[in-house]
């Protein structure tokens, strides 16, 4: 694992909320609200590495014997959440920890714009903690998605769906959501997304129709507005026009009437003795 953290840190497009939201049946309103009341709406920090909630209780729990008691003894872990106020930047503690127990440091942080706990990657889709770290690393969207597929695997999207925000605060982030009023907080920022026009799907590109294959490999040549095509092949040239084929199509039948006529009276065409 790239102890920077820092990837491609690609940000978000206005269109992959409408796109994300659709998979769980609700719109970029509610997505804005969850954006704004978990990161602010954003999933990098000004160093481009993805934000993060290092945890020390989640730390704790995730390490047994000697790596428990040395990460005890360096103040990065502790039994129960809210016994120690958290840093403004988890990355130092994030880092420590990863010296001790990389896999359980990664699991024990939350990441990006949904803040998804990296013991959660299965839920969030990913086969390993280091598979979404890295993705959160990359794009936005990527963090997005993990956050829907936790919303989906955890069935919290029928309260998203129906704005039980109690409910779906308390199953995102736990009994203790009334101390930060979460709530609350989605409640308020969704009346201010509804009143904002939502994003605009892009305009339609022109469709260029595909040219059907021509007996000698040409390409058709393109027509002008309002015309056919030019007509490839011997037909096409200029001592051969419209004329000549007009000749052909009358005389073709009467030759062959008279082809006719001749097989079945052939002595009507011969000349009479003297």
């Amino acid at each position: 694992m790239d102890m920077t953290f820092k990837g491609a840190a690609r940000r978000l497009d206005d269109l992959d909320l409408p796109k994300l939201g659709a998979r769980i049946g609700v719109g970029e309103d509610e997505i804005h609200a969850f954006l704004d009341v978990e990161t602010s709406g954003h999933g990098f920090d000004a160093h481009g590495r993805p934000i993060i909630l290092f945890e020390p209780h989640v730390f704790y729990r995730n390490l047994a014997g000697a790596a428990r008691a040395k990460a005890v003894a360096a103040g990065l872990a502790y039994a129960k959440w809210g016994e120690k106020p958290y840093p403004r930047d988890s990355y130092p503690r994030l880092k420590a920890a990863c010296a001790i127990d990389e896999t359980a440091a990664l699991r024990s942080a939350s990441w990006g714009l949904g803040q998804v706990l990296g013991e959660n990657f299965g839920a969030a889709g990913f086969a390993t903690v280091q598979a979404m770290v890295e993705a959160m690393m990359a794009d936005e969207a990527l963090q997005l998605a993990a956050a829907v597929n936790f919303i989906t695997a955890s069935r919290l999207d029928g309260k998203l769906r129906k704005h039980d925000w109690a409910g779906f605060a308390k199953g995102y982030n736990g009994a203790s959501y009334r101390k930060n009023a979460y709530d609350v907080r989605l409640a308020a920022a969704f009346r201010k997304w509804s009143a904002i026009k939502d994003s605009s799907p892009p305009a339609a590109a022109p469709v260029s129709m595909p040219q059907p294959p021509q007996p000698n490999g040409s390409t058709p040549a393109k027509a002008e507005p309002g015309k056919a095509g030019a007509r490839p092949g011997p037909l096409s040239g200029p001592s051969s026009g419209s004329f000549s084929g007009f000749w052909a199509a009358v005389l073709a039948p009467l030759v062959a009437a008279i082809l006719s006529l001749f097989r079945k009276s052939p002595s009507w065409f011969r000349k009479a003795k003297p």
